[in-house]
């Protein structure tokens, strides 16, 4: 066995001399492909490293133990001995898979393998040692004692070598740009590791910065945490830094807001990983490294979501969503996708929405598929045949006219749509037997103000109605601005820097929540299933946000200047949206980002007078009627 370990080191000593002589002739793509080479020959390596431990450890634990007596020594029972701890050690150590190749250099599985098998082959000698009574080999306690010190050299030898690979492995930071790194944390380790160990990575950091005091000494593969954001500008100009990377997967909008005007200050660009819902449960790489933009600076909300309840409601089931075409509607058709329902049906009146729908969710978009529905909420002859086909069980009524603007010039479209649309919707479900409904409002329907807030109002309180008949899980749905949906003020933005600007903004003061499309409907179907009839269930929108500070932020990353104009509140504006009524009290019983109040149904018969053909004043003037006689309070706040 050691003639063969002497022979194949010989071999691999002679080999690896002609590797590092070729891998000076060729670029460093070339040479990971040599030192996959040598890698196959680890085994080889491993075994001399572990066989010259234990000769090592043995001898040196004797000598110790006769204080460096030679005399004292039995140097021929040492021989025996030896031959022994190498065969133990070799066999023990391809038993436990230190010899297979199976774990990285120096990994910790490797370690813990090595701890197996070290123990294993002390045990064994120590039996051996111990059942030669009169002619002990050596003394019982320096066995004990080689069993560490070979351990040690072993554990040693292999993280000199691994150290040895990461140095090679490090970027030289010549062309790559200088980074600071938010985070100290998982994420943080896990991207400096990346860059530490890519010899062609963009990025270099310089250092880490983390605010938890516990960590102020820790050191990331060489990477010290320097500080915490505070020192942000100090350390920038210490250490020539060019950006500042959030580290941090689960940042919300605040922080990287407070992050973003700090690195502003230290002129340092930013960027971020994106939310770990992003990540889709894989470690963090270089590759979702990306440019902070005004969607992470105002819509990462932390959602905590309850998947048993929502499996429940939705796994195996028949679903419709109207409005699929849609900012929405289609993200909710996606995130519906993945509870298994039976069938999903996506109904919407365009075309071109219905095939990015399906685009999105099957890869294919061939408009063949019975799950897409082209028609419109108003026809009510078409809904009646659709919904007695394929009697959905859960229906989510995303479907309207949007635009305040346009609908204050037109309210008789508002009541087409959103009221007598809803309506029609509503009928449809019910006779059906619909077991549970969610009506996607709005929180212009809190003390309304605009058509569109007076038709989303009237749609909340029919849809209480419709609950309170049938005594169903009718409910409705209502939260604020959707970051990036079509026609979003941030959409606008973009395409008026793409123009060149001027950046248009009503009013220097006006404020609106905001909240990204998926965080706003995983809410939505969080609310499906803990809603309980004729509910309105508003989402926490967090903060309401200056649109002068989201234009001024977009304009001072623009390439070019571009100036912000202000125009003017257009009619039907508020200049603070609201997520209540007046009478409406702020109680979240289940989820902490839901709160539910009580809407008082509406007579159908009332909303089906309506004119939608008559002047546009008296349209406006008859819808604020019935939200008017929205006076019923809610028995929790009385």
């Amino acid at each position: 066995m050691i003639a063969r370990l002497r022979r194949g080191t010989v071999a691999f000593i002679r080999r690896r001399r002609e590797i590092q002589e070729q891998m000076q002739m060729v670029p460093w793509r070339a040479k990971s492909a040599l030192v996959r080479r040598l890698a196959s020959r680890r085994v080889v390596v491993h075994a001399v490293i572990d066989a010259g431990a234990w000769i090592l450890a043995l001898s040196l634990a004797t000598l110790l133990r006769f204080d460096f007596h030679l005399s004292l020594i039995n140097v021929a029972g040492v021989a025996v001995l030896l031959p022994v701890a190498i065969e133990a050690q070799l066999v023990s150590g391809y038993a436990f898979g230190l010899y297979k190749g199976r774990w990285r250099f120096g990994s910790f599985d490797e370690i813990r393998a090595l701890v197996q098998a070290v123990t294993l082959t002390t045990a064994l000698v120590f039996a051996l040692d111990f059942a030669l009574v009169r002619d002990r080999s050596i003394p019982l306690s320096a066995v004990i004692a080689a069993g560490p010190v070979a351990l040690v050299l072993m554990a040693g030898a292999r993280y000199a070598w691994r150290l040895r690979l990461d140095r090679r492995m490090r970027p030289t930071g010549i062309d790559g740009t200088r980074l600071l790194v938010f985070g100290a944390g998982e994420g943080g380790a896990q991207v400096i590791t990346a860059m530490m160990r890519d010899p062609e990575s963009p990025y270099y950091p310089v250092g880490l910065l983390d605010d938890d005091p516990e960590k102020r000494n820790l050191s990331i593969v060489g990477v010290p945490v320097l500080g915490t954001r505070r020192q942000m500008a100090e350390m920038a100009e210490r250490y020539q830094a060019e950006a500042l990377l959030v580290a941090i997967p689960s940042a919300d909008a605040p922080l990287l807001s407070d992050l973003a005007e700090l690195a502003e200050e230290a002129k340092l660009a930013v960027k971020v990983l994106p939310p770990v819902k992003d990540l889709l449960g894989a470690g963090v790489g270089l590759a979702d490294i990306r440019d902070i933009d005004v969607k992470d600076l105002l819509g990462r909300h932390q959602v905590e979501t309850d998947v048993a309840s929502i499996a429940g409601y939705l796994t195996a089931k028949r679903v419709l969503v109207t409005g699929a075409g849609g900012s929405i509607g289609s993200e909710l058709c996606r995130q519906i996708s993945r509870f298994g329902p039976t069938e999903l049906i996506m109904l919407d009146r365009n075309e071109s929405g219905l095939h990015a729908v399906q685009l999105s969710i099957d890869g294919r978009a061939m408009l063949d598929s019975d799950s897409l529905v082209l028609g419109d909420i108003r026809d009510v002859e078409f809904l009646g045949r659709l919904f007695t086909q394929r009697r959905p069980q859960v229906v989510f009524h995303a479907a309207a006219l949007k635009h305040l603007p346009l609908l204050e010039r037109a309210p008789g479209e508002a009541i087409k749509t959103n009221v007598w649309g809803t309506l029609s919707v509503l009928e449809a479900a019910a006779d059906a037997g619909v077991e549970r409904f969610v009506n996607i409002s709005t929180d212009k329907a809190a003390d309304p103000a605009s058509v569109l807030g007076y038709s989303k109002r009237i749609a909340e309180r029919l849809t209480a109605s419709f609950a309170q008949q049938g005594q169903r899980a009718f409910l409705s749905v209502r939260f604020g601005n959707v970051l990036a949906s079509s026609g979003s003020v941030l959409t606008t933005f973009q395409e008026q820097l793409k123009a060149g600007g001027p950046l248009t903004v009503t009013h220097r003061d006006v404020t609106r929540y905001f909240m990204t499309v998926e965080e706003a409907c995983e809410l939505v179907i969080q609310a499906g299933a803990i809603g309980r009839p004729g509910e309105a269930l508003v989402l926490d929108m967090g903060a309401p946000v200056r649109i002068a500070e989201v234009a001024e932020r977009m304009v001072s990353h623009a390439k070019r200047p571009v100036r912000v104009v202000f125009t003017g509140l257009r009619k039907g504006e508020k200049m603070h949206e609201v997520l209540l009524s007046a009478h409406e009290v702020d109680e979240r019983p289940i989820h902490p980002s839901i709160s539910q109040v009580p809407v008082p149904p509406l007579d159908p018969l009332e909303v089906r007078a309506l004119d939608p053909w008559a002047a546009n004043e008296a349209v406006v003037e008859a819808m604020t009627h019935l939200c008017l006689s929205d006076t019923v309070s809610s028995p929790r706040s009385t």
